[in-house]
């Protein structure tokens, strides 16, 4: 039995430091492991051997400023994890294993007014396909990720009146999918593993206080505070959407007046189009006309960066965040958005905040939740479990990185 203060403690508590950096980075080279544990490069040295020979990491040559180095990963063989995303017209899974490698991802058109019931029906049906088709061992999953367009309480883990997914208010998603799968399930917002996900993979790695704002069919910001998602205690923080605007403005679906949301949101700006474009629009397709010189939608896309660009401000004034990544279909606008919202946080934030940030697109497009999904099942994992054995099996090969 280890004793409290014991060596024996110790060198368990440093093994379970590396695990943990690696698990959380994908891969670090030796030298960034002591400077993210705070371990000495020695003792880091011996740990990184020990992991080896019991085959929980993984070393691979690679260069860190253009000198030789060995980058370390966790074993492909050491784990699985599951990424759900539930969006407004889309159900996406992802499986993936613990080196961070992505061994099948699917999406599935996804009706808005079906039943949870039917929505958790959908998700473990492919979620049960996806693990046949990759053979994947059951015991090796470690935990799944769960996304969807809408508030959990904290606490409890209810997911919040919502009109992104009508008649899905009150339910607990992770309950429900963990009774249906039988693996520890961990649920959030879809704003905050777009974040979660562009912090690990994407524009927002490397940074510790971003936003990651995205405009869909709702408006919504995960917000990183060093390094860590903050959610607040009842999990709404980053509702960005209901900052207020115009308070003569359009009724929101929240009840108040002229949100953010109603001038910068798919269901609110696509009506302003019909009348020379049609009712067929899509966001997409309206960033594809844009992008083509179609001057309506320019104007349209460039009135939206304004207004997104007075709650970035906002947000600038209050956390201070270093960079702001937009996600969603209107990222794919590139300049013809981020210009506007630039303009706009020059114009309303405070001049030594806006000095500081960086506006960027994500880099993970569609992906960001789901991959983020990932991340949170990987973050939510115990490190001991590893260390134990308990999910080891075997190696699976020739898999594509997230990236």
């Amino acid at each position: 039995m280890e004793t409290p203060g014991s060596q024996s403690s110790l060198h368990r508590a440093n093994l379970e430091r590396v695990v943990r950096a690696v698990r959380l980075a994908g891969s670090l080279t030796q030298a960034e492991i002591a400077r993210t544990t705070g371990l000495s490069a020695a003792t880091v040295s011996n740990i990184v051997r020990e992991l080896k020979e019991g085959g929980t990491v993984q070393v691979t040559p690679t260069s860190a400023g253009g000198r030789r180095a060995r980058s370390v990963s966790l074993s492909g063989d050491a784990g699985i994890v599951i990424g759900v995303d539930f969006g407004h017209t889309h159900l996406r899974v992802a499986i993936g294993n613990l080196a961070h490698q992505v061994l099948d991802e699917k999406s599935e058109p996804l009706d808005v007014d079906a039943s949870a019931t039917q929505g958790f029906d959908r998700a473990e049906q492919l979620v049960n396909r996806m693990i046949d088709a990759t053979g994947v061992d059951r015991s090796k999953i470690a935990g799944i990720g769960l996304g969807v367009p809408g508030p959990i309480d904290v606490e409890s883990g209810t997911l919040g009146s919502t009109a992104i997914l009508p008649g899905w208010g009150g339910t607990r998603p992770a309950e429900e999918l963990r009774g249906r799968l039988g693996v520890p399930v961990h649920v959030d917002n879809d704003a905050n593993l777009g974040a979660l996900g562009e912090m690990v993979w994407g524009s927002g790695r490397g940074v510790r206080d971003l936003a990651y704002i995205k405009v869909a069919s709702g408006v919504g910001a995960g917000l990183v505070i060093d390094g860590k998602i903050y959610r607040g205690p009842g999990g709404t923080a980053g509702e960005i959407g209901h900052i207020t605007l115009d308070e003569s403005g359009p009724v929101c679906r929240c009840g108040n007046r002229g949100c953010l949301e109603t001038f910068a949101a798919a269901r609110y700006v696509l009506p302003l189009l019909h009348s020379s474009h049609g009712t067929d629009l899509t966001m997409e397709k309206v960033v594809r006309l844009a992008r083509d010189g179609d001057p309506g939608c320019r104007r349209v896309i460039a009135d939206v960066g304004r207004h997104v660009g007075s709650g970035v401000a906002n947000l600038c004034n209050l956390l201070n965040p270093s960079r702001i990544v937009l996600g969603g279909d209107l990222a794919e606008a590139g300049e013809l958005v981020l210009g506007p919202i630039r303009e706009s946080v020059g114009r309303y934030a405070i001049p030594s905040a806006a000095r500081q940030l960086s506006v960027l697109p994500g880099a993970l497009g569609s992906r960001a939740e789901v991959l983020g999904a990932l991340a949170l099942a990987l973050n939510e994992m115990g490190d001991s479990t590893l260390l134990d054995g308990a999910v080891a099996g075997a190696p699976m090969a020739g898999t594509p990185a997230f990236t």
